[in-house]
C-alpha cells in the first residue's frame, strides 16, 4: 500500500502540482474510496494499477476532483473583499477611465464562492460602477466543483458562511431549502476548467488575480513556476490577491507586498537598472 500510495503522490504531483505529504495515506484512501468502489478496486492499490494500465481521462479527472481541497466560503477572510471596494477598484478606474473595462480572475475558484462574492461586492459599489464593463473569469481544475458553481446553488449550511441575512436575500433565491445566486449576479462571470500548471497567459492581462489559498499546496518548483506565469497574466498596476496565511517570499522577484496585512501583492514598475518587470504605485 505504502507502493501505491507513493505512485498516487507523484501522480497528483504531475497532474495537479499538489504536495501531498507522506503521511496522508489515509486522508488519500477515504477521499477515494468511492472510486475505488465505483471501478471495481478492493484498494488503493488495485486503483493505481487501473489508472496506469487504461490511462482513462475520466477517471483521472475523478481522482483529482477527490483530492482536490475545495474548502470555501462566501467572503472568506473578509479583509481582501472589503479593500477591493474601497481600494482596489477606486484606484484602479482612476487609470482605466478611457476604456471603462476591467478584468478580474479568480483563480481555483472551488464551488464558486469567491468569485460570487466578488460579484456582490461589485453590485454593492452601486453607481460607482455605472458605465463599466467588469468581466470576472472563475477556474478552477475540478470538473465537479466547477459544476456546483455554475449551478450557483448552495445548501443553508453553504449559504450562510461568510453571508449576512442582508447579503443573503438581497443575492439568492431560495426555492425547497436551497439558495440559488441570482441571475444579474452570474451574467459577467465565466467559469473554465484551468489548471495553474499550464500556459494561462492572454493577451489581455487580468486587472486583480485572486490566487487565495491555492499555493501553499504546491511543490517550491511548481508555486515558482505558477507565480511566473502569474506576473506575466497580470497588469503592470494590477494586484496578486493571496491567502492570508500565504506569503511569496524570494520566489519571484516581480511581486512585492503593498499592505501591511499580507493578502494582496503587487508587481514592481521597471527601473532603468532592473532587468525584471515590477508593478508600483
Amino acid at each position: 500500500m505504502i507502493l501505491a500510495f507513493a505512485r498516487l503522490r507523484r501522480l497528483i504531483g504531475a497532474l495537479a502540482g499538489i504536495s501531498l505529504d507522506a503521511d496522508k495515506l489515509y486522508f488519500a484512501q477515504s477521499r477515494l474510496e468511492p472510486i475505488q468502489r465505483a471501478n471495481g478496486c478492493l484498494d488503493l492499490a488495485q486503483l493505481m494499477r487501473l489508472v496506469e494500465r487504461s490511462g482513462d481521462e475520466a477517471l483521472l479527472q475523478r481522482i483529482v476532483d477527490a483530492m482536490t481541497n475545495n474548502e470555501t466560503s462566501f467572503f472568506r477572510d473578509r479583509l481582501p473583499f472589503e479593500k477591493l471596494k474601497l481600494e482596489w477598484l477606486p484606484e484602479l478606474m482612476a487609470r482605466r477611465a478611457e476604456t471603462r473595462r476591467l478584468h478580474i480572475w479568480s483563480a481555483a475558484c472551488s464551488t464558486g464562492q469567491e468569485p460570487y462574492s466578488i460579484a456582490m461586492a461589485l453590485a454593492e459599489m452601486g453607481e460607482a460602477l455605472a458605465g463599466w464593463t467588469v468581466d470576472i473569469l472563475a477556474t478552477d481544475i475540478s470538473e465537479s466543483a466547477l459544476a456546483t458553481a455554475r449551478r450557483g446553488v448552495y445548501s443553508a449550511f453553504e449559504a450562510q458562511r461568510g453571508l449576512s441575512a442582508q447579503r443573503l436575500l438581497r443575492n439568492f433565491d431560495q426555492r425547497e431549502g436551497l439558495w440559488r445566486i441570482r441571475d444579474e449576479l452570474r451574467k459577467n462571470i465565466a467559469f473554465r476548467k484551468l489548471n495553474l500548471l499550464e500556459d494561462f497567459r492572454r493577451r489581455e492581462p487580468h486587472d486583480i488575480v485572486f490566487c487565495r489559498n491555492v499555493l501553499m499546496y504546491f511543490e517550491p518548483q511548481v508555486k515558482r513556476d505558477v507565480l511566473a506565469r502569474l506576473a506575466d497574466a497580470i497588469a503592470e498596476d494590477g494586484r496578486l490577491v493571496l491567502g492570508a496565511a500565504e506569503t511569496i517570499g524570494d520566489a519571484d522577484p516581480r511581486f512585492t507586498p503593498v499592505a501591511p496585512d499580507g493578502y494582496s501583492r503587487r508587481r514592481r514598475r521597471p527601473a532603468a537598472a532592473e532587468q525584471f518587470a515590477a508593478l508600483g504605485a
